[in-house]
């Protein structure tokens, strides 16, 4: 946690500067009762109206100051939340950018996105009222007690009492709503979550009318925060009462001493005054302390929140064998006996795994939902580890290269197409920095996309809506593939990325393809695709069932027989593979 306030530091100056206008500001409060004892002892009983004057002035003279410093600080403390806050918010967002997919699936978005704004802001705030008035309020309450017994130890002994008490209070009061602020963030990621839920697939919930049971999660979640939120402010405010109590007594017994001090000639009029002035200075701080207390609670807890984010180690870094000369230049891909289960499964995804791509082939992965296809092809580019074994590119394994060197080399077209807002070069040109026109529109010839986007209304600088939402399932796609083309890929990887097209669409796509110098690794489920490639693999629950060409697989592969005939009728079953569909094939 205290990692978080340790971007403080950058700006020390500024704090100390606005730390001397809030001890200035508090200098000032804390001489004013003395000055009224003065006015009181010097002036008003033995009336003498200079005396009056003189010190009337001074007290009007140092309001003006500690004015200025008020203005002057609060510039200050404005300056230093607002940093502080900005380069929070920027290393929490470049550090989940390192986030490896296993990282990813410790932080949900709803709460990475709480994490960076409401948390984030939590703490700006919290920076910025310490510096204005949180600090006061402590400086203050210790303050009025050393200037109590300034003026007399003796009588300042009931506030000496009363203050371990309230301080003993406090803390605990403290810890407590510590925690239940900590429990209050986490019931508003759950309602973020259920937001971000609903905001994506409204049309789903549309087409199946589910609007009342997404009513009624909403209202669950939100209800759930509402609790721990009231509960959390029902402590504080319990608190205000207790503390208020313990100051009213001790001011009671105060003017009960000191009226009997002053009977006797003891004490003055004015040093009674004094001390009782202090002692409701004291009382103000604490109906305040609320504000305080809360305020430090969910500072506490968001700090808590980000600092989970800003320690969490990235399992997915380059190792000291890592040679910083490796790039991909010819896209020879090997995997070695590959098991892989992802982190706190049991259940191994993919198990002993071995084949081999050349360069420039182009090999189609086959299998049945959950058989570890795009589990496969996410080991290339690093977004999850192997367990046991090795994958190799061009002849090298995966670990040895630099990660950017490594990413830099491959294009992805994932199997839900993502978009950004921003005009469609944009989307395009994002898959490389620099992008020229004549490659983006190079890029989306060649995915099929080039005529769509001409008949746009501003063709290239037609703006896209949020994830896509004015575009069609088809035309998404091939913008995602024109986004990993323009890259110029050693390894490209189409994870079921033409499911929306038709077949006429795809084969122009495949054809314009082949120009492409790269080995190309395409997860369908169309055998007219798998056709088209080099080499078909055929996963069945996380191992290699058969791997060779369409020819090869069909005389040795049951289960690759079966899905050419379900996707065939017998007539053309026969025209393809030139076998007659029998029930025992």
């Amino acid at each position: 946690m205290w990692k978080v306030f340790s971007y403080l530091k950058a700006y020390r100056l500024a704090i100390a500067a606005a730390l001397f206008l809030t001890l200035l500001e508090l200098g000032v409060e804390l001489l004013q009762p003395l000055i009224m004892a003065k006015i009181i002892d010097q002036g008003i009983l033995k009336s003498d109206l200079g005396v009056v004057k003189l010190w009337g002035g001074v007290m009007f003279g140092l309001a003006i100051i500690a004015f200025i410093a008020g203005v002057a600080n609060s510039f200050f403390s404005a300056h230093v939340s607002q940093n502080y806050g900005f380069d929070i918010r920027r290393r929490v967002f470049e550090k989940v950018q390192s986030f490896s997919f296993v990282n990813f699936n410790k932080f949900p978005a709803s709460s990475l996105i709480t994490r960076m704004t409401n948390d984030v802001t939590q703490l700006q705030n919290t920076v910025f009222m310490s510096l204005r008035i949180m600090l006061r309020a402590p400086l203050l309450l210790a303050g009025g007690v050393i200037m109590s017994l300034i003026v007399n130890w003796k009588l300042a002994m009931v506030l000496v009492v009363a203050l371990p008490i309230l301080l003993f209070f406090l803390s605990w009061v403290l810890k407590k709503a510590g925690t239940m602020f900590r429990d209050v963030q986490d019931k508003l990621d759950g309602v973020n979550r259920v937001m971000r839920e609903n905001l994506m697939g409204m049309r789903l919930i549309k087409a199946f009318l589910r609007r009342d049971h997404e009513s009624d999660r909403f209202e669950q979640a939100s209800d759930e925060l509402k609790t721990k939120t009231v509960s959390s402010l029902r402590l504080i405010e319990v608190s205000i009462p207790a503390l208020l109590f313990v100051m009213n007594v001790a001011i009671l017994l105060i003017l009960w001493i000191g009226t009997k001090q002053v009977s006797l000639g003891s004490i003055a009029v004015g040093e009674v005054v004094a001390i009782v002035n202090y002692s409701f200075r004291i009382s103000s701080v604490l109906t305040i302390i609320s504000f305080i207390i809360m305020a430090f609670s969910r500072a506490k807890a968001s700090a808590h929140r980000i600092g989970e984010v800003l320690d969490t180690e990235v399992d997915l870094s380059e190792s000291a064998d890592t040679d910083q000369s490796l790039a991909i230049k010819k896209g020879v891909v090997e995997f070695k006996h590959v098991t892989f289960q992802y982190p706190e499964s049991e259940v191994a995804v993919l198990q002993d795994v071995s084949f081999s791509v050349k360069e420039g082939e182009t090999l189609a992965i086959m299998g049945s939902t959950g058989s570890g296809k795009t589990s496969l092809v996410q080991l290339i580019p690093r977004l999850y580890e192997v367990n046991d074994g090795q994958v190799l590119v061009d002849g090298q394994d995966v670990k040895l290269y630099p990660i950017e060197s490594l990413r830099n080399g491959i294009g992805v077209v994932p199997q839900e197409a993502v978009l950004f807002t921003g005009s469609v070069t944009e989307n395009i040109g994002w898959g490389k920095e620099h992008a020229t026109e004549e490659e983006v529109v190079a890029a989306a010839k060649d995915a099929q996309i080039h005529e769509t986007i001409e008949k746009l209304p501003n063709k290239y600088e037609t703006r896209v809506g949020q994830r896509g939402v004015n575009l069609s399932g088809g035309q998404k796609q091939r913008l995602s593939i024109a986004r990993a083309l323009v890259r110029q890929p050693k390894i490209l990887m189409l994870d079921d990325s033409t499911s929306a097209l038709d077949l006429k669409t795809e084969g122009k796509l495949l054809t314009a393809l082949r120009k492409y110098s790269c080995t190309t690794f395409i997860i369908t489920q169309k055998i007219s695709t798998a056709m088209e490639a080099n080499r078909i693999l055929i996963l069945d629950d996380g191992r290699v069932e058969a791997w060779g060409t369409h020819e090869e697989l069909l005389k040795t592969s049951p289960l690759y027989v079966k899905m050419v005939q379900s996707q065939f009728g017998e007539e053309e079953f026969q025209h393809v593979t030139g076998f007659k569909q029998t029930s025992s094939t």
